[in-house]
C-alpha cells in the first residue's frame, strides 16, 4: 500500500518542533542497563550520499516545501540514543538514508537512478535532545537487487562518528538471505537490528511507525 499524503501547510515542514505528535514516540520507560545489548556495527555500504540535498531535516517525505510528497509507505521511524549503561546521550547527531520505493539511492551511482523519486529527501538530520530522542518521518524501507529492505543509520557526537550501522524490517523473508544481514552471528545482535513496521495509532492514511534504540558503547565525554 502506497500513502502519500499531500502537506499543504507549510507549518507541517517543521511536523516534530511544531505539533504534540513527537511527545507520543518517547513516552516508553525507560531500558534497565542491564538489559542492553550493544547496537551491532554494520558497513556504512556504498551510498552514502556523495551529493548531500539541500534540504537535510527529519522529513525525507518533503522535499525543500514541495507540494508533491514522495511515493511509499509513510513510516515515523523514531527512537532514542544510549550510552551502555542505559543513559540517554544528548546532542548526538544521527543520520539515516535509504533507497527510495524505486530502489533507488540519492547517490550518482545508485542502480536505478533514472527512475529515482525526485520527491525524495533520501537523508536525513536529527540533533538529539535530553531523553536522547530522535524521529523521522520517511518511507518503509524496500528491498533492490541483492539486499533486504534496510536503512542505514550513522552516529556522531563531539566531532566523532560512533556509529554505523542498519536498521531491518522485521519478518521480512528477504533478511534471511542477505549477507549482511547474516553477518550478525548470534539471535542478540539480528533483534537488536530488527524492528516491526506497525500500524501507527490514530493515524489516518495508513501511516506505520517503528521503533529503533542505538545502544553505543564508549562515548565522547560533554
Amino acid at each position: 500500500m502506497n500513502t502519500s499524503p499531500s502537506l499543504s501547510e507549510p507549518s507541517r515542514r517543521r511536523f516534530l518542533a511544531r505539533t504534540a505528535l513527537g511527545a507520543a514516540f518517547f513516552t516508553v520507560p525507560g531500558l534497565f542497563a542491564e538489559a542492553l545489548t550493544l547496537t551491532p556495527k554494520q558497513t556504512e555500504g556504498p551510498f552514502y550520499p556523495d551529493k548531500l540535498p539541500l534540504d537535510t531535516d527529519n522529513d525525507l517525505l518533503i522535499l525543500n516545501n514541495a507540494a508533491t510528497p514522495a511515493v511509499g509507505e509513510v513510516t515515523y521511524l523514531s527512537g532514542k540514543i544510549l550510552d551502555g549503561r542505559g543513559e540517554p546521550l544528548r546532542g548526538a547527531l544521527v543520520e539515516i538514508w535509504q533507497c527510495d520505493a524505486h530502489g533507488a539511492y540519492l547517490h550518482t551511482q545508485s542502480d536505478n537512478g533514472a527512475k529515482r523519486d525526485r520527491n525524495f529527501q533520501g537523508f536525513g538530520r536529527f540533533i538529539t535532545g535530553s531523553t536522547g530522542e530522535y524521529l523521522f518521518r520517511t518511507i518503509k524501507p524496500v528491498p533492490y537487487p541483492g539486499r533486504t529492505p534496510h536503512i542505514h543509520f550513522k552516529v556522531r557526537r563531539g566531532g566523532r562518528d560512533l556509529l554505523t550501522t542498519q536498521c531491518y524490517v522485521k519478518g521480512h523473508a528477504g533478511n534471511v538471505r542477505d549477507g549482511i544481514y547474516r553477518s550478525l552471528q548470534d539471535e542478540a545482535s539480528r533483534q537488536a537490528l530488527t524492528v516491526d513496521f506497525t500500524p501507527l495509532p490514530g493515524g489516518k492514511a495508513g501511516e506505520l511507525a517503528a521503533r529503533f534504540d542505538l545502544v553505543l558503547g564508549q562515548t565522547p565525554k560533554d
